[in-house]
């Protein structure tokens, strides 16, 4: 099925080792993941792999500008998927934020639409997962976009599904994250076309 767009559907994957694929081949990283499974809906997606292990918000920040001029046309979307490495490094959630923030302020000046999959830390760390989450939501509402977990439940610190670091997630792991993200991938990939046509 063809999408609605006159061009090949074009989503920017932003991120850190969990985009990238640490510890995995190309074809089961998820962005290759990600557009087996948007193909079926639009012919010849494209998702771009721009995910650096190791990343943190800063460092994703400061690369940007480069990333960006290096593209050979705009994205319909760019994929956000940052702050796992700012807090396993311990670093203020204010920082992350500041960062983010300045990340989809360049997209939105750049006139890419974004879809933040957010890094919430695991249930167990109380208040500070909490205060994680929101870090996210209050993000997705002042930039006016959308925002999705990028682990659905049972995936995180779930042995079954993790690399023997227990950090990084297996091919298994990314089919499930792949089949979560899908469906609000395709939800912003929409909406940005709305507004495009506005």
């Amino acid at each position: 099925m063809s999408g609605a767009c006159e061009h090949p559907v074009f989503v920017l994957a932003i991120g850190d080792s969990l985009t990238a694929g640490y510890g995995l081949a190309w074809q089961p990283a998820f962005p290759a993941q990600l557009q087996l499974r948007l193909r079926r809906h639009h012919n010849d997606a494209v998702v771009q792999n721009a995910g650096v292990s190791g990343d943190t918000s800063a460092s994703a920040l400061a690369r940007l500008p480069r990333l960006l001029s290096s593209l050979k046309a705009k994205p319909d979307l760019a994929i956000v998927e940052l702050g796992a490495n700012d807090v396993l490094r311990g670093l203020p959630l204010g920082h992350t934020q500041a960062n983010l923030d300045a990340i989809l302020s360049e997209l939105a000046r750049c006139g890419i639409h974004a879809l933040i999959a957010a890094m919430s830390a695991p249930p167990w760390f109380g208040e500070f997962a909490r205060a994680c989450d929101a870090v996210y939501v209050d993000l997705a509402a002042k930039h006016g976009v959308p925002v999705h977990p990028f682990y659905p439940a049972g995936v995180i610190g779930n042995p079954a599904l993790s690399l023997p670091d227990r950090l990084h997630p297996n091919a298994r792991a990314v089919d499930i994250i792949a089949d979560h993200m899908l469906p609000a991938v395709l939800e912003a990939l929409a909406g940005s076309n709305q507004k495009v046509a506005a």
